[in-house]
């Protein structure tokens, strides 16, 4: 496939066609994906996650300028709150990344949440597959910033690097078990502010009173804007690949992220199913009943799930 051949060349262009068709146009962009899928697997996923304003742009920009000056490629899924009017990205993270629009050797791709929780937006994994097949030696996806609820990049990221910052008012909320939790590296950015050593100490204590495993998340000062702290940072990113290696940890998250992916694709099946196979006026009836108290929601599930599983099984779907 000629669109195959001119990605894993290189391609810029080509590989934003196809993301784009991905987020549009799923469907189609599966049967180019496919036929990708065993040229990917080479790059390395990390998580940029954090509290809005806690810098996590400015940090990625800084690490990808470093990493650059080392010879590696990057790619920068920036993911942003959906516009309610376009559909697109709001604040369009590749503003803040100029700097960096004109290097051929970073791609970087804003891309709105769709309403999607989790702080990602639904094509990130395909995203990701296409710059990996691309080229790209490391893969930044930096998440929306939506708070304790975004968690779902653990699932997608090799690893996680949380990011906060002093002076947010209630600094406990920062470190609540849930975002605490998916952090593999915690930064406070922003360390020239005041309280920043409290929050470090804050930090500290939550890790030894929820002990996650044999890798204890080592906690950095950074002031992103001046450059400070980021080579420590890229430093504990190769510690913990070290040890992702070693541990047989690295294969472990990726099965994981696998079967993430095959729970949502099958999820996005079913509904695709659902909605070409049951007719409105069926499930309208349906409804009604539901509302009159004639029937319960979880009994209609269970028999619009079983007509579905019959209907497939035979081969055909009835209309």
């Amino acid at each position: 496939m000629e669109m195959i051949e001119k990605i894993i060349n290189g391609d810029r262009k080509v590989a934003a066609k196809l993301i784009t068709l991905a987020e549009n146009d799923f469907n189609q962009a599966q049967n180019i994906l496919k036929e990708l899928y065993s040229y990917t697997g080479n790059a390395l996923v990390i998580g940029i996650t954090g509290p809005p304003g806690a810098g996590k742009s400015t940090i990625t920009d800084q690490l990808t300028k470093s990493l650059r000056k080392q010879g590696k490629t990057v790619g920068i899924v920036a993911i942003d709150p959906t516009s309610p009017f376009t559909g697109g990205a709001l604040l369009g993270d590749r503003i803040r990344m100029q700097d960096l629009s004109t290097d051929q050797g970073v791609f970087i791709r804003s891309m709105g949440t769709r309403g999607n929780l989790g702080g990602l937006s639904p094509a990130t994994q395909s995203t990701v597959r296409i710059l990996d097949a691309l080229g790209k030696d490391i893969i930044f996806i930096e998440t929306v910033g939506v708070g304790q609820a975004e968690v779902e990049i653990v699932k997608v990221a090799d690893m996680v690097v949380l990011i906060t910052m002093p002076g947010m008012g209630d600094d406990i909320q920062i470190i609540k078990a849930g975002i605490m939790e998916i952090g593999d590296i915690l930064v406070v950015n922003k360390a020239d502010k005041e309280g920043c050593e409290r929050l470090v100490t804050e930090i500290e204590m939550m890790l030894d009173f929820n002990p996650k495993s044999k890798w204890r998340p080592p906690v950095l000062k950074t002031i992103a804007i001046d450059n400070i702290g980021i080579q420590e940072l890229l430093q504990e990113i190769n510690n913990h690949l070290k040890y992702l290696n070693e541990s047989g940890e690295l294969e472990q998250r990726r099965q994981e992220s696998a079967k993430k992916e095959i729970f949502d694709l099958i999820q996005e099946k079913w509904k695709e199913i659902l909605s070409s196979s049951i007719n409105n006026g069926f499930l309208n009836k349906i409804a009604a009943k539901i509302v009159k108290r004639e029937e319960d929601p979880y009994t209609a599930v269970k028999k619009l799930s079983n007509i579905l599983i019959h209907s497939y099984t035979q081969g055909g779907m009835n209309k």
